[in-house]
């Protein structure tokens, strides 16, 4: 390492006193003009995690559904998968460093993760479309060639688009071509592939309205749509011609305040979806004849996905393990369809999507989504060679169609990360090959009624969560308080879990009325506010006008 050069090129990328950032799930996130250290230094370690790994990794410059003015940075790991927890720490560590320190930082990192520093490292770098994108991920740049990196600057691409990247990459092109082409050409087949045994149910049940949040899934679906036209028609809102990224718009803000986005014309009965802004989360919605909205959000989307997978599995009767992850975030009703119905086994994670997706890889079929829409099906190696040597060699057509069908549905999925654009195709070839409207799938299981709270406190560290943060073991107290109060409604639950990037303690509550859902929730905030150091004004009763919703 030449760290005099480091040293120089890092003081045209000078961290701004007394900041102090953490990589967490999401990598960094904050207001665009704070990030020009950190891009550069997040260069910087990719060119080493490079060097360690021996592969290419990834940088996706995006701060996914946050307001316009905030940007963030993410890396990727080999296999398209986040960034591994060791680095997670190294990132913040190296991000936090003051200007004298950075070479000291760079050098104990690579010795503690044994970095050949003879290695040769290249890093693929992508970007969404808010303003601040591009002069970041020139900062990343910077960091990568000072270091003695090479690269390729992909430019405009979703997040999950630069993790298939990634892995179409490290796994020498055997995942895929390592193009946004090779992209829309591996998905679209699949897709087209799969609808080919759907019956035509009419040109009404095969358009979709999407709402693209004003971000880079509008610019890379308007790209890829003409690909698959003939199996799906797709009109685009909130395509970024004008408007702010995610402002009123966007999954986020769907799923949230749980009404539709503006920009978007809904009749009653048609089918709409919400992408984010870097396009890795989706959810459905309709209004029924009465112009009641409905959210058909990732617990559906799971027990869609999951419940259509189970009956080509039976076909060919393999035994291959097929299992659903969830967080505590899941409605209660989504796990009961699926432990009690589908007879589908459930798994509970910590929130988060690398808990989800690690769990996932235990099976060999793994189903995750969080209620916010992110989430994909991962199949393991040995799964995804099996099926393909039965969809050959099987003799029986039934059998062979069934082994033929989950061979696309392979395809099909982008198993690096929860892709809206994968995850959509998937969702319309299903209920394309079922038959399905939208209402008939929304009405799979009805919602437990929920709320989500959030409580200010000094500090919220004071909380602390077991059982995948569904039991509050600190403050003394406070488990046992929410306990009580789960025991005046029915069909309730609540827990509560600090936020990971500010000092705010969420709340989640379910019940079996609108009502009940809302107080448990608001006396469980109270119980936070009182137990665990709450500031600011004291948790109000919920008035739905207000659109308390986190």
């Amino acid at each position: 390492m030449d760290l005099d050069a480091v040293t120089k090129q890092s003081a045209l990328h000078a961290k701004p006193d007394g900041l102090t950032l953490q990589y967490g799930t999401a990598g960094f996130r904050t207001k665009a003009e704070h990030l020009d250290h950190v891009m550069f230094r997040m260069g910087l370690l990719a060119v080493l995690r490079s060097k360690q790994t021996k592969s290419t990794i990834g940088v996706m410059v995006t701060a996914s559904h946050n307001p316009e003015e905030d940007n963030g940075v993410k890396l990727v790991d080999p296999l398209g998968e986040m960034l591994a927890p060791s680095w997670e720490d190294h990132a913040t560590c190296l991000a936090n460093a003051e200007e004298q320190d950075l070479p000291r930082v760079l050098v104990d990192i690579g010795e503690k993760a044994a970095v050949n520093l003879h290695q040769d490292a290249f890093v693929v770098i992508g970007r969404d479309t808010r303003p601040s994108s591009e002069k970041l991920s020139q900062s990343v740049i910077d960091g990568v060639t000072v270091l003695g990196g090479q690269f390729h600057d992909y430019g405009l691409l979703t997040t999950p688009q630069l993790h298939y990247m990634v892995y179409c990459r490290n796994t020498s092109g055997q995942y895929g071509k390592a193009t946004i082409e090779g992209y829309y050409q591996k998905l679209s087949a699949a897709f087209v592939e799969l609808t080919k045994q759907a019956s035509c149910s009419g040109d009404d049940q095969r358009t979709l309205k999407v709402d693209c949040a004003n971000g880079i899934g509008a610019l890379k679906l308007r790209e890829m749509k003409h690909y698959f036209s003939q199996g799906l028609s797709v009109q685009l809102f909130n395509d970024g011609t004008k408007g702010k990224l995610n402002h009123l718009c966007g999954a986020d803000f769907v799923k949230s305040h749980q009404k539709p986005p503006q920009g978007i014309e809904m009749k009653s009965h048609e089918r709409c979806c919400s992408f984010d802004g870097d396009a890795d989360r989706i959810v459905y919605y309709y209004h029924d004849a009465d112009g009641q909205f409905h959210l058909v959000d990732g617990d559906k989307i799971a027990a869609l996905i999951s419940s259509f997978l189970k009956e080509p599995l039976l076909e060919i009767g393999d035994s291959l393990s097929l299992g659903v992850v969830q967080t505590a975030y899941a409605n209660g009703s989504s796990t009961r369809y699926l432990e009690e119905v589908m007879k589908v086994p459930v798994y509970c994670t910590k929130t988060g999507v690398k808990h989800l997706h690690h769990k996932a890889q235990e099976f060999d079929i793994g189903v995750y989504f969080e209620a916010n829409g992110h989430g994909t099906v991962l199949f393991s190696k040995a799964a995804e060679m099996k099926i393909k040597q039965l969809a050959k060699e099987l003799e029986e057509d039934k059998k062979r169609k069934a082994a033929k069908m989950l061979e696309n549905v392979i395809d099909l999925f982008n198993q690096a990360t929860g892709d809206a654009i994968s995850d959509m195709l998937v969702i319309e070839a299903i209920l394309a090959l079922k038959g399905l409207t939208v209402q008939q799938w929304d009405a799979l299981y009805t919602d437990l009624p929920n709320r989500q709270l959030k409580v200010k406190v000094a500090d919220r560290q004071v909380i602390s969560t077991t059982d995948a943060e569904r039991q509050a073991v600190k403050p003394p107290g406070l488990q046992e308080a929410i306990n009580e109060l789960v025991k005046k409604y029915r069909l309730s639950r609540a827990f509560v879990r600090p936020s990971g990037t500010e000092d705010i303690v969420r709340v989640y509550a379910e019940a079996d009325s609108q009502e009940n859902a809302d107080s448990l929730a608001y006396e469980v905030s109270l119980a936070v506010f009182q137990l665990a150091g709450g500031i600011g004004e004291r948790p109000q009763p919920v008035n739905i006008t207000r659109n308390l919703e986190l």
